[in-house]
């Protein structure tokens, strides 16, 4: 996973220009423009910050999701190579018990 910063200007707005091969409508609002403005800008602002503070949580718990995928991975690499060393020195050790009732054996003979 990769996490790219990104920054977005809320105000002031910059509205897209408009097409001039689009096609021209007239709307009838039943309130002025600027009451509509006035209404919507605050729950503008409101959803952009909401919006950024969700983003920045998923951020967060998929970092978490990351470094605790590394830290079981990274446990199971430490568990198997000391599995592999204690079996090591267990069959030196059993290797070294064989040699000397071996040799005991040879002495006595």
């Amino acid at each position: 996973m990769t996490q790219t910063l990104s920054v977005v200007q809320l105000l002031p707005l910059e509205l897209p220009a408009p097409d001039p091969n689009a096609p021209i409508r007239d709307y009838i609002y039943e309130q002025s423009p600027l009451d509509m403005l006035e209404r919507l800008m605050p729950r503008y602002v409101e959803v952009a910050i909401f919006r950024a503070m969700l983003e920045t949580g998923a951020a967060e718990h998929a970092a978490r999701m990351t470094a605790m995928d590394k830290a079981s991975s990274n446990a199971k690499d430490v568990i198997e190579s000391l599995t592999l060393y204690m079996n090591r020195v267990r069959q030196a050790a059993i290797t070294k018990e064989i040699i000397e009732v071996v040799s005991g054996a040879a002495a006595a003979s």
